[in-house]
């Protein structure tokens, strides 16, 4: 049976993978970001949550509004609830997702699908007979 492998890491050694071995495997945009949001008080408070939920109760949601967090491997396993502006939409972290943004997975755009249009929405449809 064929391994799933995240840019050649196993999936069994990716989540114990190095933060340097990451950081060389992710693209520049998100070395960059990962680097700058380090600063941010918002996402150290991230972290830690995310490190006191792993050791409590790894299957419980963890909800944030840090969209333009990257993915860590340590977050394999775990479900986020990423709040696309209206609700929290559940994100279960997998292999193919490390490197990649919270918010990439969490649209918060819906479908909009129109109708024909209605009665007396043109000029045409004032004189359409009732049933």
């Amino acid at each position: 049976m064929k391994k799933d492998t995240w840019k050649g890491v196993d999936e069994d050694k990716a989540g114990a993978i190095g933060s340097v071995e990451f950081m060389q495997k992710i693209t520049s945009r998100n070395r960059r970001t990962i680097l700058r949001l380090k600063f941010n008080p918002r996402l150290k408070k991230l972290l830690e949550k995310v490190k006191a939920i792993k050791a409590k109760n790894p299957k419980k949601v963890i909800k944030t509004h840090i969209r333009e967090a990257v993915i860590l491997p340590e977050w394999l396993g775990l479900t986020f609830g990423v709040h696309n502006g209206k609700e929290f939409k559940k994100v279960e972290i997998t292999l193919n997702k490390i490197g990649k943004r919270l918010g990439d997975y969490s649209h918060s755009t819906g479908r909009v699908l129109h109708s024909g249009p209605g009665v007396g929405a043109t000029r045409g449809s004032k004189f359409v007979p009732l049933k």
